[in-house]
């Protein structure tokens, strides 16, 4: 998922404390079709930060080879919409792990195969990389229906065996952004949320409302261009993005491929407040989030269940149930050890108060 206020998924707004060199890369812009500059050799912990100016654009990892086809397992930003008359532009960020070339493309239209194409460590292959994009005549509407059909044969498999992954399709939709009607492809995930002609839509969710660990509502369905504003209203939780497999584990610490995810940070609230921190993701695609509050004091709160799905797959096995399910799941192991932990203190009091008894005695011994 790749948000504009709040980036998920491999990229993010709400960046991590920084360890390396900071690397500004334009992306568009009125009548610009490339990524400025084309290239840039970065060290591992360095950050790539992506702007994307007017029109609709992506930063999506392909490979040497077939440099305008998305690379199985690589990142997506998603399709970013941005207006002519914006003077307001989205940000992205990658974390570079190590100094392996990695390739990217925009996958809107043509767009590869007019040149618009980028690379980080590209060594002596950058010019080959980008003859390699121009060479590519592949059509896209033929290319777009293979997408669908392959995606359509997947989904058929994972109803069977309910494991199979799911594929992304690639949907076109009108999307109303900050009141100017936009037409847009985009990445969907079958039996998610359906792509939507209507005007963006905020959702506003509470985060520990009535001092309660929840996020209210804590599963919601999402468009293109809606926004999810999470509203702080008691005590001190935070919305941060994790995954299916770990749901009590920041993205950023469990993604093997740089993925960093958004974080609001802790987000204190005094009893009785009226005043709320609020902390917003913009939602570029129909992919599922998953996000979970990872305040652990004086228990796990994630532990508990606090955790919140945007257009998770409710016909599916990774659903928000399960989820949720997984994320309590992580509390047994730490309950057995604190007990274990308690009676090891009961056996440690108790051994001292015998040996307060002993010496008593020989001391009253003595004085006799």
């Amino acid at each position: 998922m790749f948000a504009l206020a709040a980036l998920a998924g491999i990229f993010a707004l709400a960046a991590p404390v920084t360890r390396g060199a900071v690397h500004n890369v334009t992306v568009g812009g009125p009548g610009i079709l490339k990524y400025d500059p084309a290239f840039v050799n970065a060290d591992p912990g360095d950050q790539v930060i992506f702007t994307f100016k007017q029109k609709n654009h992506t930063v999506t990892q392909s490979s040497l080879d077939s440099p305008c086809t998305p690379l199985e397992g690589g990142f997506d930003s998603g399709f970013v919409p941005v207006a002519d008359d914006a003077t307001e532009f989205p940000v992205a960020q990658f974390q570079v792990q190590d100094t392996n070339p990695v390739w990217v493309y925009c996958r809107q239209a043509n767009h590869c195969q007019q040149g618009m194409v980028f690379a980080i460590n590209p060594g002596d292959k950058l010019t080959t990389f980008q003859s390699n994009a121009v060479g590519n005549n592949t059509d896209a509407s033929s290319s777009n229906s293979t997408a669908t059909a392959t995606s359509s044969d997947n989904a058929d498999s994972a109803t069977a065996t309910g494991t199979a992954t799911q594929s992304v399709v690639t949907v076109t939709a009108t999307v109303t952004i900050d009141g100017t009607t936009q037409t847009t492809t985009y990445g969907s995930y079958p039996g998610s949320a359906a792509p939507t002609s209507v005007a963006s839509q905020e959702h506003v969710i509470m985060v520990g409302q009535d001092s309660t660990l929840t996020f209210s509502p804590s599963n919601i369905s999402a468009q293109v261009g809606d926004t999810v504003t999470f509203r702080f209203a008691a005590k001190n939780h935070t919305a941060t993005q994790s995954s299916f497999a770990s749901p009590c584990s920041p993205l950023s610490e469990t993604s093997t491929s740089g993925q960093v995810g958004f974080d609001s940070g802790f987000q204190p609230v005094i009893a009785n407040s009226s005043d709320f921190p609020s902390f917003s993701v913009k939602i570029n695609d129909t992919a599922p989030i998953w996000v979970f509050c990872k305040q652990t004091n004086p228990a796990s709160h994630c532990a508990a269940g606090m955790v919140f799905s945007v257009n998770a797959i409710e016909t599916g096995p990774n659903n928000f149930a399960a989820f949720q399910a997984k994320a309590k799941a992580t509390g047994s192991g730490s309950s057995s050890g604190s007990s274990g932990t308690n009676a090891a203190s009961r056996a440690t009091g108790q051994t001292a108060g015998v040996l307060v008894a002993l010496f008593a005695a020989l001391v009253g011994a003595m004085l006799l």
